[in-house]
């Protein structure tokens, strides 16, 4: 019985001294984890910085955050990690510094373009950089359409309203310097009436979620609900088609909403 506990006693202690060796390391991978950011570099960007090339504003730098001339692009969080300039928005974006100094700052853009900025000591530029609210880039606006169509022979009263919504929608996109920056726009919500006589055919409140098994979700996450418009009405029903678009692009989605006799809806891309 001495002999067994004492191989226990032993086995016991192999486990702790194990477990005491490896603290340190997970420790060291911790630290290792901690990104190292150069606060001296951080604070010679504090300020307005100039485009050489453009004669203009290119951004203002104040505390962790750089803000831009145009009202539309949110104001973007900001680390200096070694040599790396790190935006941190919707994505994390990375900028190579070439050179650094208390009045230049010169770095690599995102297609490699070499962007060289200098520091101005003019106060006149600070009235480029309002601190306030991000303007939206869409113009909030209630729309209401309806008519009268037919259908299966019987008359056919639908109705559509897009309602403007406090809802943001974050699209990013490339500024003069091909740097990456982050718009700010409102979804909508549009609601869809159908109605055959006094009989309320079908209603509904669409959001852009409601076609996210038609939309790619990376498109719908940067797109608005446009708009829900009448096309026709054939034996299938009455045929609606939903824009759903990201804003300033081509890039859009059709879905076409399609309402029966019986006030059930299918959908289908376009």
């Amino acid at each position: 019985m001495h002999r067994q506990m004492n191989y226990t006693d032993i086995l016991v202690n192999c486990v702790l001294l194990t477990l005491l060796l490896l603290m340190p390391s997970c420790n060291n991978k911790e630290r290792k984890a901690v990104v190292q950011e150069n606060r001296a570099a951080k604070k010679m960007l504090q300020g307005v910085w100039i485009d050489e090339e453009e004669d203009g504003p290119a951004f203002r730098v104040k505390g962790d955050t750089i803000y831009y001339p145009d009202s539309t692009s949110m104001p973007v969080y900001f680390q200096v990690v070694r040599d790396t300039l790190v935006l941190r928005g919707t994505n994390t974006v990375k900028y190579p510094i070439v050179k650094q100094a208390p009045h230049l700052f010169i770095f690599k853009n995102q297609i490699g373009d070499v962007i060289t900025l200098q520091k101005t000591t003019d106060h006149a530029y600070l009235s480029f950089f309002q601190t306030g609210k991000v303007a939206a880039l869409n113009q909030q606006q209630l729309i209401k359409r309806d008519s009268v169509v037919m259908y299966a022979d019987e008359r056919y009263h639908y109705y559509v309203q897009v309602n403007p919504t406090s809802y943001k929608v974050v699209k990013s996109s490339y500024n003069d310097d091909g740097v990456e920056v982050e718009n700010v726009y409102y979804d909508n919500i549009v609601h869809l009436g159908v109605f055959n006589g006094s009989r309320r055919l079908y209603s509904r409140d669409f959001r852009k979620q409601d076609f996210s098994s038609k939309v790619p979700e990376q498109t719908l996450r940067q797109s608005v609900l446009s708009d829900i418009v009448y096309v026709k009405s054939d034996s299938e029903g009455l045929h609606f088609s939903a824009s759903i678009c990201i804003p300033d692009s081509p890039s859009s989605y059709v879905v076409e909403v399609i309402v029966d006799a019986q006030g059930r809806m299918k959908m289908q891309v376009v």
